[in-house]
């Protein structure tokens, strides 16, 4: 064998080995009942400090983060639409002064700016 064969060899046992370590240590971690409790105990200490803070902020009437996203998305939303509505009037628009044109040129001008005929 070659020396780097060898070395080869045993980095993957040291490799291997390692890998069963960290996951023997990551099942005994999970199995661990002092762990889930510190960690039950940190994610309701973290939903508690969450809902003071909604309460706090409906206190003092000030909106939360997420209901200022919220508020963004449904204004970017409505400016898109509002941006379709103005492109489709503007459409409109120019179809109504097409035939307004097309009108006017097949039967001359309008009734309102028709020269009056006198009879003799």
């Amino acid at each position: 064998m070659t020396e780097d064969s060898t070395q080869d060899g045993i980095r993957d046992r040291v490799q291997a080995a390692g890998e069963q370590a960290v996951g023997d240590l990551a099942q005994a971690l999970l199995e661990n009942p002092v762990l889930n409790q510190a960690l039950s105990a940190a994610f309701g200490a973290r939903e508690k400090a969450m809902g003071a803070q909604h309460a706090a902020m409906g206190a003092l009437n000030l909106p939360l983060a997420s209901e200022v996203d919220r508020l963004e998305r449904r204004l970017r939303s409505l400016s898109l639409r509002l941006e379709a509505v103005e492109e489709q009037v503007d459409r409109i628009a120019r179809d109504v002064s097409a035939i307004r044109r097309n009108s006017e040129a097949s039967n001359g001008p309008p009734a309102d700016q028709a020269r009056l005929k006198v009879k003799d």
